[in-house]
């Protein structure tokens, strides 16, 4: 059997709406155990897809047989996903739906035709089956490697008709500073908060301010909720306040590196707490944007000079909300995972940037806009290399060759183990599936119903 690293775990979290509305008239098509596998699986899936084939209900039997293998034996072997886990990711998944929705709950419910936590407790037992089923997966291709032989190999296989053709891809880095603002603007945000803090504590309603004044975008249109939260989930000024504050006490204002911030606790439990909060961000004046721009530019021109090397600048000047700061600079592709990219997936300010520079060359100071926060950085770009137009070959391609040759490896020996593993389980399949023939590996001992 080849069974894929990447199986296709229970249901789209963004497409739940067919799942929710579906219902299905229901039978039990399949067993793992004592682990059944119900017609209405196959048909949600099924209906999920966007091109449907004649062997699709097939492959998707198949891929919940493998599912409900790996998920008898995490119970065996006691494979367990904690709540804080599952809680955590509930919390992202619908945070997830509610911002390509501009956080509009009424959207949402006419959507879906239920309220948010409705829906997150409907993806509960669903979610912790596609946990579960990762953490078996991660269990068992935990520390599988491979080696530099290995990978010579794996690519001496590869046709060479069939070898890829990699576009031009450069590696790049960057040192980004924020604009900190001055010491009026300071105290005028924090001025600004005391007055909020003060009206709500004289009875006015925290959420009708938190959605007035606000500058969190997230929680200030939901009356400043921030949901449930652990220890660990929040900035250290922050976290250490929440968890001093008594139920509905207001604190005093604090200070972290988003702005001024005072918080209620709604509610705790044990490491959870239910918080609110108001934030005001103090005003980055066009002085402190240009006093930015002039201590990047002498820092630029340090390295230039050979005065401080890259990383070294990266290190101490860097902002730290930026990804590159932990990876000596260099940014990583969110496609591929590594420090590659193909020039036409650049930001088109830093393809701009590049495009006449050559290798270790680094760019003037540029302003842009934080993706995440909205905020106007400002950053200088070094072009660490540049390949040409290429077919895939061991001397420039050796980490993608090398990533192409753990995954398959990884999948053969998940396949190993599933092969393993099934001859010591009772699997039953209804006979209206016999003309699969993707199935016939899992009959081998098996009894079928009749």
């Amino acid at each position: 059997m080849k069974y894929f690293i990447g199986i296709i775990l229970a249901f789209s979290f963004l497409n739940a709406k067919a799942q929710i509305d579906t219902v299905i008239l229901d039978g039990v098509i399949a067993s793992v155990g004592d682990n059944i596998i119900l017609l209405s699986e196959v048909e949600e899936r099924y209906r999920a897809k966007d091109i449907r084939n004649d062997d699709d209900r097939c492959k998707i039997l198949d891929e919940l047989l493998t599912e409900n293998v790996l998920l008898v034996q995490a119970e065996l072997d006691s494979i367990l996903v904690a709540d804080e886990e599952l809680e955590a990711q509930l919390d992202a998944r619908i945070e997830q739906i509610l911002r390509m929705m501009n956080y509009d709950r009424n959207q949402f419910i006419s959507y879906y035709g239920k309220t948010p936590e409705a829906v997150k407790e409907s993806f509960r037992d669903d979610l912790k089956r596609q946990l579960t089923v990762q953490k078996m997966q991660q269990e068992i291709i935990q520390g599988v490697s491979v080696t530099p032989t290995e990978v010579k190999d794996f690519f001496a296989q590869i046709p060479k008709s069939n070898l890829p053709f990699f576009n031009s891809e450069v590696e790049v880095g960057e040192i980004v500073i924020e604009p900190k603002p001055n010491n009026k603007e300071l105290a005028n945000a924090k001025k600004q908060l005391e007055s909020i803090r003060s009206r709500i504590i004289n009875g006015e309603d925290f959420a009708t301010l938190a959605k007035q004044y606000s500058e969190d975008p997230g929680s200030g249109r939901n009356g400043g909720d921030l949901g449930w939260g652990k220890r660990g989930s929040y900035v250290t000024e922050f976290e250490a306040t929440a968890y001093q504050l008594e139920p509905n006490e207001i604190s005093e204002v604090i200070k972290t590196e988003f702005g001024f911030h005072i918080l209620q606790l709604l509610e705790r439990r044990g490491n959870l707490v239910h918080l609110r909060h108001i934030l005001i961000k103090p005003r980055i004046t066009r002085q402190d944007k240009e006093l930015a721009y002039r201590q990047l530019d002498t820092i630029r021109s340090l390295i230039v000079t050979d005065s401080v090397q890259f990383a070294y600048a990266v290190n101490k000047y860097s902002s730290d909300k930026v990804q590159s700061k932990t990876n000596a600079g260099l940014m990583l592709n969110n496609k591929s995972g590594n420090s590659t990219f193909e020039v036409a997936d650049l930001d088109p300010s830093i393809y701009f940037a590049i495009d006449t520079m050559d290798t270790d060359d680094i760019s003037a100071p540029m302003f842009y806009t934080d993706p995440q926060s909205g905020e106007e950085l400002v950053r200088i770009i070094w072009l660490r290399s540049r390949t040409e137009p290429h077919q895939a070959n061991l001397q420039q391609d050796y980490a993608k060759i090398q990533a192409a040759a753990i995954e398959q490896k990884k999948a053969t020996h998940l396949s190993d183990w599933i092969d393993e593993h099934v001859e010591k389980m009772y699997i039953n399949i209804d006979v209206r599936y016999d003309d699969c023939e993707n199935l016939k590996k899992w009959n081998k001992d098996s009894k079928r119903n009749p």
